[in-house]
């Protein structure tokens, strides 16, 4: 690499002019597109507007600031925090965002990239990009380096002897790869506890440097967005619905190329592929796919066991398409076909899950959604093998935060998942899908995916993918 750089004329390396010009349309793997190839900021700049306003009428008072992500390590692809996206929509690295909450002056920080890393990693948002401004519906737009002095102003504006304004940020654990706040929270705590690391979360810390800067306590706005989240828009349903359709085309391939002496790697793979191939942005978690005692356990996420006749293979997963996820878990014979015992235990799970999709309405609960579940369950006898509840909300989080107490609305969105696990056969079963609370009752938005016993034998007496990899010329 040095032998190469020697070879590039001096000029090239320090003139801004040689390495890169101002773009002219924002950088194509930081947008969403419209059905004209149009550039869209997120799920569109009135969506993320619409959550600004929303969020400004819950907290009331004082001045918002937010600090969107660093670029992510090891060239992995970047992903915006989502709670940074959902308010701005905007997909890309060393951004921040300040709100005068009551008077809505908004104000995007954009960070100002070197020519020399542009030419690395290919275009960046720019703050003197002139479309910033019209793709996300922010009129001001600045270098990140002005944050603190604009946030400084805002706190200023306040003449009239009272109490300081509040400052507000989101202390809301990062997501990353965890998957849902209920994974990272844990992971901050224990990190921060740890005698030899010891160190506390980016959030944190982002907080305890505007105390220190402005003297004043810094109040959480996590809570506040987390519970808006709860119900959901038509744009974000619709973004999960895409995801749900991916996960569901990708499980049915899973269906039809599985077979004994295939690896539980196989399908983990199989089903990344097809979720691409069908517009998902990437896998909303690790995949669960467990083969024989590896069913029972509920978060097994290893794929590293080969598969056997006779035997269940369970598998949970999940594609996320613009920041939306899906949650989808399907039981099936590894060769095609039910035992007697396998089908007795699949058979009572597939009626619990109906009886608490047909509970899911406006107006009933979420606890009445488990009981529905449950009641099945303990009337076929089968209550010792339960190992968790039927129910978790979902959204841009595989398991989102919100409180979804009290009586369900239409927008609400979350999995019902009962299942049963008898470790004497080796026989884990698990139904999941994604149903969406509508004015009428609930709509199953995973269900592409075969989940009665005949479909599911017939589906895998078909040819699959893996098939025709391996040149089997029947099944």
């Amino acid at each position: 690499m040095r032998r190469l750089l020697y070879a590039v004329p001096l000029f090239l390396l320090f003139s801004t002019s040689a390495l890169a010009q101002e773009p002219a349309a924002p950088p194509a793997g930081s947008v969403s597109r419209a059905a004209d190839g149009a550039p869209v900021c997120g799920l569109g700049a009135e969506f993320h507007a619409g959550r600004r306003v929303a969020l400004r009428e819950s907290l009331k008072e004082g001045v918002l600031v937010l600090r969107g992500l660093p670029p992510s390590r090891g060239n992995l692809t970047f992903r915006q925090d989502k709670n940074f996206w959902w308010l701005t929509g905007v997909e890309s690295p060393n951004v921040a965002f300040a709100m005068d909450i009551e008077s809505g002056h908004e104000v995007l920080f954009v960070y100002k990239p070197s020519a020399w890393k542009e030419r690395w990693e290919g275009e960046i948002w720019d703050s003197d990009d002139a479309w910033v401004a019209e793709l996300t519906g922010i009129e001001d737009v600045r270098p990140t380096a002005d944050l603190l002095d604009v946030v400084e102003e805002m706190l200023g504006l306040d003449t009239s002897g009272e109490a300081p304004r509040r400052l507000w940020t989101n202390l809301g654990a990062h997501i990353g790869l965890a998957g849902s706040y209920d994974s990272a929270g844990p992971y901050d705590r224990a990190r921060a506890k740890d005698p030899l690391d010891g160190r506390i979360s980016r959030e944190k810390a982002f907080a305890a440097h505007l105390e220190e800067r402005f003297g004043r306590e810094v109040h959480d706005c996590w809570k506040a967005m987390s519970q808006i989240r709860v119900v959901k828009t038509a744009e974000e349903i619709a973004a999960m619905e895409r995801a749900a359709r991916s996960g569901a085309l990708a499980m049915c391939e899973a269906m039809r190329s599985c077979r004994p002496g295939l690896g539980e790697w196989d399908l983990d793979a199989l089903l990344n592929w097809i979720q691409a191939r069908h517009g998902a942005d990437g896998p909303a978690y690790a995949a669960i796919v467990g083969s024989g005692a590896n069913s029972l356990v509920l978060h097994y996420n290893f794929s590293a066991r080969r598969m056997r006749d006779g035997e269940v293979v369970l598998i949970d997963f999940g594609p996320e398409v613009d920041h939306y996820t899906t949650d989808i878990t399907r039981t099936f014979p590894v060769n095609g076909k039910f035992t007697d015992r396998q089908a007795e235990i699949y058979d009572v799970v597939l009626a619990a899950q109906a009886a608490g999709i047909a509970t899911a309405r406006p107006g009933s609960t979420i606890a009445d959604v488990e009981l529905a579940c449950r009641d099945v369950i303990l009337e076929a006898g089968m209550q010792e093998f339960m190992r968790h509840g039927a129910v978790h909300s979902v959204g841009m989080e595989v398991h989102d935060p919100g409180s979804m107490r009290g009586e369900l609305v239409p927008g609400m969105c979350f999995t019902i998942e009962p299942g049963l696990y008898e470790d004497a056969t080796g026989i884990g079963v698990r139904i999941e899908d994604v149903v969406v609370i509508t004015a009428e009752g609930c709509r199953v938005i995973s269900d592409q995916a075969p989940k009665e016993r005949s479909e599911i034998e017939a589906l895998m007496a078909e040819k699959g993918v893996l098939d025709w990899v391996d040149g089997r010329s029947n099944r």
